[in-house]
């Protein structure tokens, strides 16, 4: 299926409990108290589509690593995670958050040359206005982590990587300024744990809101996940070679079966992508594992 066209899973959640959005992974339900649960799917998704199969534990290593990440970013950011009765039916799966006016910004800050990145500074020589040395490779570190912001697409469709005068016209000039000294601050905190852990965070992106409520009312505060292999790119420090694509710890192996001769799948023919083959989602869910465990220094169970 296409995201834009996600099948709401039946969980099993209580009646009071009413179900708002649908992404390609999360499923967004209001809860009896005016807050939101976010589940976390074992869907996956590339080139736009939502797969077929599932990669079994997923949504339980994505929901475990935010809350870490939440965690080690107290103190330098203000988040929407909120207390609340996790229901059984989704437990270990999903978080319960206050309701925030979302920023039509997704906050992307990069240390590395990279995708869509390596992309347009291949094209450019800079990316979203910030200019850049020649002789960039890809898998180059940047000579200091820059601040790329994009639009945020609907559902099925490309985000757009914009410069930052562009979203000071979109939202204003304090809250863009905000926006990426926040995304900045994370990255760099993030980049540090990441180090002591022998990983390299390429780059990742972010999402922000306003608080309607809560301790944080009026603020901007830090929204969504944050920092799990579905929004970051993360490289092993000791086999990072600059000069071509790097192994990472998210969901290559799918794309890689996707676009090579043995998935019989054609990405430009509209045509849905196949079912995974087992060894393709168990690859998956073992580098999902091993980015959860290192990062954690926990065994996930």
């Amino acid at each position: 299926m296409t995201t834009s066209d996600v099948a709401v899973p039946d969980y099993g959640l209580p009646e009071d409990y009413e179900h708002v959005y649908s992404g390609k992974v999360r499923d967004l339900y209001r809860t009896p108290d005016d807050r939101l649960l976010f589940v976390a799917s074992d869907r996956i998704s590339a080139y736009d589509w939502v797969l077929p199969t599932e990669i079994p534990d997923k949504g339980r290593i994505l929901t475990s690593l935010s809350k870490w990440w939440f965690k080690q970013l107290e103190g330098v950011v203000p988040n929407h995670v909120a207390s609340g009765r996790i229901p059984k039916a989704v437990a270990g799966r999903a978080m319960v958050c206050e309701r925030l006016d979302m920023l039509p910004v997704e906050c992307v800050v990069r240390g590395y040359l990279a995708g869509s990145g390596l992309a347009d500074y291949q094209a450019t020589g800079q990316i979203c206005g910030n200019g850049l040395p020649p002789g960039l490779r890809d898998g180059s570190e940047l000579p200091k982590p820059i601040f790329t912001p994009a639009t945020k697409a609907a559902l099925g469709e490309h985000d757009e990587n914009v410069t930052y005068d562009e979203v000071i016209v979109m939202i204003g000039q304090e809250e863009a300024q905000e926006l990426k000294r926040m995304s900045l601050e994370i990255y760099f905190r993030a980049r540090e744990i990441a180090a002591e852990r022998g990983l390299i965070l390429a780059d990742t992106k972010l999402e922000f809101g306003f608080a309607a409520s809560g301790k944080n009312a009026g603020r901007i505060v830090l929204a969504d996940e944050v920092l799990t292999p579905d929004s970051t790119r993360y490289w092993d420090a000791a086999t990072w070679e600059p000069g071509g694509p790097q192994p990472s710890f998210d969901k290559q192996f799918v794309r890689d079966w996707l676009t090579s001769p043995a998935s019989g799948w054609d990405r430009g023919s509209g045509e849905p992508p196949p079912a995974l083959p087992d060894e393709v989602v168990e690859r998956t869910r073992a580098k999902y594992v091993e980015a959860y465990e290192r990062l954690t220094r926990e065994t996930f169970r």
